[in-house]
């Protein structure tokens, strides 16, 4: 004879099952509901739900189909640098010099700034600002007695090669501070202002007030038309990697309420080398030469000086610190970083393309199939990446009993009362993470939608994903 309690766990087991079928039922008839909708009549829409303490499939629908993922890239990214590289990972970004210095404090030879890749060095977000490390370099500078250099402030940027964006991007986003690609030394996270100000009518041409800091080795080129009260933003900056003319096209809005726009650095190494030559300068320690870089000297057919004494390192903050901005902000050029240190710390060549390559090979150890990772770049900003919600959704699950993963969870943004990251570029939103319902029932969640028309698809994505609280 079944005893009392055994009854009620029975009866609470059975509700419980009974009340999550009828979740799932209603998501069903939800996302039939948005593929009915007219705003998704030429789209691809997949949806993928995991069950997540057991990794069960418990709704799916066009999961195996690989879709541009936007953002939600950025979850595999994290997971697999987490995984390679380890959550206490940090870059070194070392100063030294070339030649020795005199008795009088004169260095007969270079300071020399030598990157691994660090994506934060300058950054506003994190203790190492811009001018902390700036104070740091002169401070190392003056201790090791250098009061005049014969040469200049050289940036080695090398580790990352020259190609500083990933095959695939879009030219209208290249330029722009969402668009800056890697740096074997990066600054400022490779991007500066430009601070704008509309006309008084669309007929008045919108003025340049300042560039911050003043980058005045960069001729800007203005096109920007003053926009309707209202319009916004729809300003692009064209800059190609390397070169010192950027042309600034659309328009900005009457009654705007920003400041300007941030644009990506053509050459963070050489402005980095430029901040710190600048600002020895200004403290009376001058250089004999102009600033440059280890790809310019290379360019020019001149050696690059080997670095003879150390005398600072900065170490970055850890990965997971740079993880929580990665996600939260959705920094793309964290993600290309990312792909490229992890191709370096598995023996390959610092690019995007062996990066990519070894991050599908890892997950395919895992039991992942290739060819439902179709990876281009870390960040997800190539619209050529093709990856199957049901392939992100078991990389999601997998991640959940590493030692790392309460890290990379506490990154996961918040959206519509869930931890999901989001990604978005034209015609593509995306969303991908977790949810526990009001029963304690714990989701992985991944649903994805190309190619739809129209504005406003997030509402209609939430409402399916309603349906799991």
């Amino acid at each position: 004879m079944m005893s009392k309690k055994f009854l009620i766990f029975l009866f609470l087991l059975l509700n419980t099952v009974a009340f999550s079928q009828t979740r799932i039922q209603k998501l069903e008839s939800a996302f039939n509901n948005l593929l009915a909708d007219e705003q998704t009549k030429h789209a691809i829409t997949s949806l993928c739900v995991l069950d997540a303490s057991t990794g069960k499939i418990l709704f799916a629908k066009n999961e195996e189909i690989g879709l541009a993922t936007a953002s939600t890239l950025k979850t595999i990214t994290a997971a697999t640098a987490f995984s390679i590289l380890g959550k206490d990972f940090q870059f070194q970004t070392t100063l030294g010099y070339s030649g020795n210095i005199t008795a009088d404090g004169t260095l007969k030879g270079n300071l020399i700034i030598t990157g691994s890749g660090d994506p934060t060095l300058g950054s506003y977000r994190y203790q190492n600002k811009e001018n902390v490390v700036l104070t740091q370099w002169v401070e190392a500078i003056k201790a090791a007695g250098i009061k005049k250099i014969e040469g200049s402030v050289i940036g080695d940027d090398r580790i990352f090669g020259t190609q500083t964006t990933p095959e695939g991007w879009v030219w209208q986003d290249i330029g722009n501070y969402y668009g800056a690609g890697t740096s074997g030394l990066a600054w400022r996270e490779n991007q500066f202002d430009v601070h704008l100000k509309p006309g008084n009518s669309t007929a008045d041409a919108v003025g340049i007030i300042k560039t911050v800091p003043e980058t005045d080795y960069i001729k800007i080129v203005n096109e920007l038309k003053t926009g309707s009260t209202g319009s916004g933003d729809r300003a692009y900056a064209f800059l190609p990697p390397y070169s010192n003319v950027a042309y600034l096209r659309g328009s900005w809005g009457m009654g705007i309420n920003k400041s300007g726009i941030s644009i990506a650095l053509p050459d963070p190494a050489f402005d980095c080398a430029y901040r710190l030559q600048d600002t020895l300068k200004r403290l009376g320690i001058n250089a004999g030469q102009q600033a440059t870089t280890a790809r310019l000297l290379t360019l020019n057919n001149q050696a690059v000086p080997a670095v003879t004494q150390k005398i600072n390192t900065i170490s970055s903050p850890t990965l997971s610190e740079m993880t929580y901005w990665f996600l939260k902000k959705s920094i793309n050029l964290y993600g290309e970083t990312l792909l490229k240190t992890i191709a370096l710390k598995s023996g390959k060549a610092a690019t995007t393309a062996k990066g990519a390559e070894t991050e599908i090979n890892f997950w395919a150890d895992k039991g992942i199939d290739k060819s439902a990772l179709n990876i281009i770049d870390g960040s997800g900003l190539s619209p050529g990446n093709r990856i199957t919600t049901a392939a992100m959704a078991s990389v999601l699950f997998q991640i959940q009993k590493e030692s790392w993963y309460p890290d990379f969870y506490k990154a996961l943004p918040e959206y519509n009362g869930m931890k999901i990251k989001s990604g978005t570029i034209n015609d593509v939103s995306a969303f991908a993470g977790y949810h526990t319902d009001t029963n304690g029932n714990k989701y992985i969640i991944v649903i994805n939608i190309n190619n739809y028309s129209g504005s406003g698809i997030n509402k209609k994505l939430f409402k399916v994903l309603d349906e799991l609280k």
